[in-house]
């Protein structure tokens, strides 16, 4: 491909040397012989610093936002930006041939977004999917290691996409990614918002930049679909010049409402409600924040131009997301629960959620992220030291951090809750613990891992599954 080509849709004014280009990348492992370089200043690095040497290892060209000394170099604005829309060039623009539908928001993006590609599938709607669980191009899946992959991998994705025939591709749309540019020349015919609540701070400084992230993603939108019941719905939408349709629990004045919800422990009933329908749902997925994950979802496939009965049905038929309040059989009088919940509010709401329909118990096992906003550690204990019967406080993923110390962090805000608290900072002990105390009738839930199947230590990453875990101490062997 030519140099050219890969720069239609970027701004510069840099005289270059037009040339093949064999590949484009942004990290300095990867620098190949007729390659595009583009220096992306991170936080720990800048790729403005081997300019000249990706020139001396072959590279055609350099992208940067200052003057490099590299002979073929194009001076841009925003190399984040241009990175995103070169990508996008040379996998042949892939997006434009996709309908893509955003979901964004602090929680509950996983499940909607599986919730609406478990929609379209039943209406046979060929999708792609993106997300923290995992990315489905259609035909083949694969591990995720993103929620929004970077630039390059999601051009790829899209393009596979393409290839195996997908009309839509259903993604969620994390903070990070739109702060950083990875979907910069990406237009979305539906972007949902669920929620905003403290999360990523450590990243974004302050709550106001995270919540100007999120607001991005209605900024390159036709349709923005908004949770009226989130106190921050007007940050995301005023001013917007893109259609606007609302939905909510709490209030009547939005364009679609859920009415006499009923929720169970093993599943939730609504009717839905819009201006020319109503459609009675029943979807096996516990909790109250079911009702606006699911409610979110078939917003969006209605507005998307799927049939009102039908999607009311498809949505009855979806089944649960891997690690969001998953049950793990355990063949035992009490109840086993793994969920992803690791921000105070996803506790929060899942805890809560549990008190409406458990008779017995809850058992909570969780802890707080190394090297992540501290200062949600002892809100997070405050919430479940309030919330939960008892509360075991232990390690997550500590990564470079003394797991002890973070133990410290979240014990802080637990001096004067009701919970029964026991502190186990290895967290095999902790949930061995909480099994070995469950009664019929409680719940032991297992908060922070979720779907991962890994733990992230001072040493490394190892493979930790909380599935397998369980399955050990009931089999004895630990």
């Amino acid at each position: 491909m030519k140099l050219s080509e890969l720069l239609k849709n970027v701004k510069t004014d840099s005289a270059y040397t037009d040339c093949e280009v064999s590949d484009i990348t942004d990290k300095s492992n990867e620098i190949t012989k007729a390659c595009v370089f583009v220096c992306i200043k991170g936080n720990h690095f800048d790729g403005h610093s081997v300019a000249k040497q990706a020139e001396e290892m072959g590279a055609a060209a350099v992208i940067a936002e200052h003057d490099t000394g590299v002979k073929n170099q194009i001076i841009v604005e925003s190399t984040r930006d241009a990175y995103s829309r070169i990508c996008a060039a040379f996998y042949g623009n892939p997006a434009q041939k996709l309908k893509l539908i955003g979901v964004t928001g602090t929680n509950g993006k996983t499940t909607t977004t599986f919730l609406i590609k478990n929609i379209f599938d039943k209406l046979s709607i060929k999708s792609g999917l993106i997300g923290t669980v995992k990315n489905i191009t259609g035909d083949k899946e694969y591990t995720s290691s993103l929620t929004t992959p970077d630039s390059k991998e999601l051009q790829r994705l899209y393009a596979e996409m393409v290839d195996s025939g997908c009309k839509y591709c259903i993604m969620e749309v994390s903070s990070q990614a739109l702060a950083q540019g990875r979907v910069d020349g990406c237009h979305f015919d539906i972007a949902l918002f669920t929620n905003l609540t403290q999360d990523h701070l450590d990243y974004h400084g302050t709550f106001e930049n995270y919540a100007r992230a999120k607001r991005k993603l209605f900024e390159i939108c036709d349709t923005a679909v908004i949770n009226a019941d989130d106190e921050y719905a007007h940050v995301m939408v005023d001013s917007l010049p893109c259609k606007v349709y609302t939905f909510g629990v709490k209030t009547d004045n939005t364009d679609f409402s859920a009415k006499n919800v009923k929720c169970f422990s093993d599943s939730v009933q609504y009717e839905l409600l819009t201006p020319d329908n109503i459609g009675r749902i029943n979807i096996k997925i516990p909790g109250r924040f079911t009702v606006y994950n699911s409610m979110g979802a078939a917003v969006c496939a209605v507005l998307a131009g799927a049939d009102f009965d039908s999607v009311i049905s498809a949505v009855s038929q979806s089944k649960g997301v891997p690690g969001r309040v998953e049950v793990v059989d355990t063949d035992t009088d009490y109840t086993v629960l793994i969920d992803y919940a690791h921000s105070p509010d996803g506790l929060e709401n899942v805890i809560s959620s549990l008190r409406e329909t458990t008779d017995g118990r809850i058992i909570t096992v969780f802890g707080c992220g190394g090297d992540r906003d501290r200062t949600k550690r002892p809100k997070m204990g405050k919430i479940v030291g309030d919330l939960a019967d008892i509360a075991v406080v232990t390690s997550d993923n500590p990564r470079s951090e003394d797991p002890e110390l973070i133990v410290k962090d979240v014990l802080e805000g637990m001096k004067s809750c009701k919970a029964q608290i026991k502190t186990l900072v290895n967290r095999t002990e902790a949930i061995k613990y909480a099994m070995s105390i469950a009664k019929a009738g409680d719940v032991v839930l297992l908060a922070g891992k979720g779907h991962e199947t890994y733990q992230i230590l001072n040493t490394g990453k190892i493979h930790y599954d909380e599935r397998e875990v369980v399955a050990d101490i009931l089999k004895g062997k630990i």
